[in-house]
């Protein structure tokens, strides 16, 4: 693997204008048309297509830009380069781990390439109750099918590992539709690393797709480089004030700030970063919906042991589920869930299920055999289900605060129940939920019984997340919202947020296709709007 071409590094050969951390010192001033914060999926899309239609791009990237020749399938390397805080980003009462990215292509890097469409429930919601009458399935299917082209979105053709696989069984075998997961993938090795980097550039994250095409164009990047604040009056945004940062995030104090100065802005940064960037900058916000209404996706988990060996880390990571769980209720009614398989690795394995010293060594010994199912909560669609807040802390980082109330909690013990349910209709041996007090259960009616009435509480209960959403929500009404639908800030008119965090709801589904859709529509729009030009995604 280490002889296959590195297209970043053919490109950097090439002359691609990047800066920022061991490359070039950035100046202290520049200008430019657009400037871009992050280098995610909606960051990568938008700047793909403002490039293509002869806009001058920088695109602003907090972390380190890495590629294939340093991706080494070694959690050691991968969560401390790649990952918001080492991938222990947490929320206010550590309750909920957040996986996110922090690196050029953000999360689509270390993804594991679930590629789902807003689902047409989410959209009807949207539409009826907030407003949002553009956004049925049919109105947002061509820029869908144009992300789906551009980014390989398709079947994956080779049978499901056995870590899928036990889902598959389990859930026809009571009855449940498990289906195949789309992937974004091009001449995929079926590793199973790519939430550690993809080592042979099969992934089309926007590492080696969108940003590449946009440097080609002339782009400017930076990389370990924080956009601090946005300077405004009021009405107009006046330019971005960058901060240069090591590659773990601390600021670097013997480098100079850089301000940027464009005629339009777009903030792409992701949901917690993206509102934390405008509460730094004091933007306006009449309604105080800024921050608000951040949703995670909680996820519960419940693992297993078989006779047989799993090797949850072989073979590609996610590629079976089951909605049958998010379609029992009306979409307001008690929380629904989609249930997934989620890679194993030794690391990530170890920290995240329960127990220590003699207990965690014992499962340990079986990692080979354990298999695990992860249920991801539909939140944002019922009144007791408000999300979080995004605030800062003194320092002037990004703090998540989100209370697993009774209402999310009843839907993490009823998940916690149908995935063990599934697990021993499969052949599981035990079946062991996640939860600091529960033990491995040998038949489904011991861990019926346990689950009915173990306390769901949180740090009792683990909970994770990788789908974080919301927090400039765009709305129909300033008062409902941070943007209007076309992704302009609603007080400052040269200012665009396209990324995750305009969802007014969780999306339902794993969130990247979301992004991807949703930012080919709002880029295309602004391109237009900016030069009368209008590029196309292909």
């Amino acid at each position: 693997m280490s002889r296959l071409p590195d297209p970043v590094a053919q490109g950097l050969s090439r002359g691609w204008r990047v800066m920022g951390g061991p490359y070039a010192r950035p100046p202290e001033r520049m200008d430019c048309d657009v400037v871009i914060v992050g280098s995610g999926a909606g960051a990568g899309i938008t700047a793909e297509l403002l490039t293509q239609v002869g806009l001058d791009v920088v695109i602003v990237e907090e972390g380190p830009l890495r590629s294939s020749r340093d991706f080494h399938q070694l959690e050691s390397e991968a969560y401390p380069q790649l990952y918001q805080e080492s991938a222990a980003r947490k929320t206010a009462d550590q309750a909920i781990n957040i996986l996110q990215g922090r690196c050029v292509g953000g999360s689509t890097t270390v993804n594991w390439t679930s590629s789902f469409r807003t689902p047409k429930a989410t959209l009807a919601y949207w539409q009826e109750r907030l407003g949002l009458h553009d956004l049925d399935p049919s109105a947002m299917s061509p820029w869908f099918a144009q992300a789906e082209r551009r980014l390989h979105i398709g079947d994956w053709l080779v049978p499901p590992n056995e870590n899928n696989d036990l889902l598959r069984r389990g859930a026809v075998r009571l009855g449940m539709a498990a289906p195949a997961i789309l992937r974004n993938v091009k001449g995929c090795w079926n590793l199973g690393s790519c939430g550690l980097g993809c080592p042979t550039n099969a992934k089309q994250s926007m590492l080696v797709t969108t940003i590449p095409a946009a440097l080609e164009q002339g782009a400017r990047l930076l990389v370990e480089t924080r956009a601090q604040r946005l300077e405004h009056d009021g009405e107009r945004v006046l330019g971005l004030l960058c901060v240069p940062v090591q590659a773990h995030g601390d600021v670097a104090p013997d480098r100079p700030a850089t301000r940027i100065r464009a005629r339009h802005y777009v903030v792409a940064g992701g949901a917690i970063n993206s509102p934390a960037l405008l509460l730094r900058s004091k933007a306006p916000d009449p309604h105080g919906v800024l921050g608000r209404r951040t949703f995670l996706h909680p996820v519960v988990i419940s693992a297993a042991r078989f006779e047989q060996r799993v090797e949850g880390w072989q073979g590609a990571p996610q590629t079976i589920y089951t909605d049958h769980f998010l379609e029992l209720h009306p979409i307001d009614g008690p929380m629904g869930y989609k249930i997934e398989v989620p890679p194993l690795h030794p690391v990530i394995f170890a920290t995240t299920l329960s127990g220590f010293g003699c207990a965690q060594a014992e499962l340990l010994a079986q990692f080979a055999h354990t298999h695990a199912l992860l249920a991801l909560l539909r939140d944002g669609f019922h009144p007791d289900s408000p999300g979080g807040r995004v605030t800062l802390r003194r320092d002037g980082s990004a703090v998540l605060d989100y209370p697993l109330n009774d209402f999310v909690m009843d839907g993490a013990r009823r998940a916690l129940l149908s995935m063990a349910q599934i697990q021993f209709a499969a052949g599981a041996l035990e079946v062991m939920p996640v939860h600091e007090m529960a033990r491995p259960y040998r038949t489904w009616q011991q861990a019926q019984q346990a689950l009915q009435t173990l306390p769901m509480k949180p740090l009792l209960t683990k909970v994770v997340s990788a789908h974080v959403m919301g927090g400039c929500a765009m709305a129909a009404r300033a008062a409902q919202g941070v943007v209007r639908p076309d992704g302009r800030h609603w007080q400052l008119e040269n200012l665009s947020v396209i990324d995750g965090s305009i969802f007014p709801t969780s999306i339902g589904a794993n969130p990247q296709l979301s992004v991807y859709g949703f930012a080919n529509r709002l880029a295309t729009g602004l391109a237009t709007q900016l030069t009368g030009r209008t590029p196309v995604l292909a």
